[in-house]
Parts: structure tokens; C-alpha cells; sequence
């Protein structure tokens, strides 16, 4: 793979064939981290024929360079604090734990715009595959691994369709498999690697998940008549 993708559909169908093992198995499931990780992992998820949820994952940035992660939080639980950061930008413990209450805030209002609340994602025993659009620092996806690994799943997947080569083999050290199909040299942030990198919106989020029951429910079998 070479060059951008053309938008985050483009860059889910090319990721999704680099998945197909894990197509038509039971215990596989998709989980997405919103919200741009969203219409990618749809792809995925169509193309395996797994069921798709929402793995709710906040990014803890830096008071006054928010883009600059200092931890992240998965579930509405703190999972991970990059401390080295945290020492490095003189982060005071007050300025961490306002943060920390203000990201809180900002995921219920993501879960209930969503539709998501009161719909607990079991994934034990489960080999689940994390889907993001891309990979930058790797803050938001090694949280979203810690919170998926506290269940006790068999296997965790992170796929993303571009990340720095960096990046992508830190994160060997979290997922059981990395799947990166586009692992730039010269790497800047996510969005330059896609032609449109607009904003998914909440409705949209919504409108992908009921596609996807939707298109499990079309493929369950009828029972055989008597």
C-alpha cells in the first residue's frame, strides 16, 4: 500500500482484507474506537461477518496542548498515565485530576449521543480485534488494549490502517497481532494520510452500528421447519 486513501470506507475495505482469517468465526468481535475508527471498523466488521461495538476511549491531552497525550481512558476508567509526560510537561497533580474529570464528562456525552449506554461489551474468551483510523502516539490504543485485557480474551487484534513504524511496534509489545497495512517513514498525524479526513458524526456513529446488527440478523440461518 502506498499513497492516501481516498476516506475512512477506502481505508476499512483494504484493512478488512488483511483480516479475512478471522472472517465467519464465533468468537470473533469487532470493537471500534470512536468516533473516526467507526466507519473503518464497519468495513471490517461486514467483511468478517463479526458483530461491531463501540469501545468508548478518551485521550487525556495536556492542558494547553491537548493533541499531546498524556494518558488516556477506556470504559470511563482510567487505564493508561504516561508519567515521563506528565513529569516532562510539569503537569501538577491538580491540573491531571481536572483532566481526568473533564474526559470522564466528555465520554458519558459520547456513550448517550451514540446510543450506547446501558450496553455492556463482553469480549471474555473472545478474540477481538481493535479498530482505529490510524495510529499516532498509540495512547488511545494501548488504553483500549489494557481495558479489553482486564476481561480475559484469547486473542486481541489492534488493526489500523496507517501508522509510523514506531508506533506500530510498540505496539507489538500490547496486542497479541498488529495489522498496519500503510507504515509511513515520514509521519505527521493521522489526517494527512487521507484525501478526506472529515469528522464522523454521532449520527453516523449510530447509523453504522444498527447496519451492522442488521446485516448479522440477515445472515443467522432460518430454523428448519417442522
Amino acid at each position: 500500500m502506498t499513497g492516501r486513501y481516498r476516506n475512512r470506507v477506502e481505508a476499512g475495505r483494504l484493512l478488512a482484507d488483511y483480516l479475512v482469517k478471522y472472517a465467519e468465526r464465533l468468537d470473533v468481535i469487532v470493537l471500534a474506537l470512536p468516533r473516526g475508527g467507526v466507519p473503518v471498523a464497519y468495513e471490517v466488521a461486514y467483511k468478517l461477518n463479526a458483530p461491531l461495538e463501540v469501545l468508548f476511549v478518551r485521550k487525556l491531552g495536556v492542558p494547553g496542548h491537548e493533541e499531546y497525550a498524556m494518558g488516556a481512558l477506556a470504559g470511563g476508567e482510567v487505564a493508561l498515565i504516561n508519567e515521563d509526560v506528565v513529569r516532562q510537561t510539569n503537569v501538577s497533580q491538580d491540573d491531571l485530576e481536572r483532566v481526568i474529570q473533564h474526559e470522564k464528562s466528555r465520554l458519558r456525552e459520547l456513550e448517550k449521543a451514540c446510543g450506547a449506554i446501558g450496553h455492556p461489551i463482553v469480549v471474555g474468551d473472545k478474540t477481538v480485534i481493535l479498530v482505529d483510523d490510524g495510529l499516532a502516539t498509540g495512547a488511545t490504543m494501548k488504553a483500549a488494549v489494557k481495558a479489553v485485557k482486564a476481561q480475559k480474551p484469547r486473542f486481541i487484534v489492534a488493526a489500523v490502517p496507517v501508522g509510523p513504524n514506531s508506533a506500530c511496534e510498540e505496539m507489538e509489545k500490547e496486542a497479541d497481532e498488529v495489522v498496519c497495512p500503510l507504515r509511513p517513514d515520514l509521519f505527521f498525524a493521522v489526517g494527512q494520510w487521507y484525501k478526506d479526513f472529515s469528522q464522523t458524526s454521532d449520527d453516523e456513529v449510530r447509523k453504522l452500528l444498527e447496519r451492522t446488527r442488521s446485516n448479522l440478523q440477515a445472515s443467522v440461518p432460518a430454523e428448519p421447519s417442522h
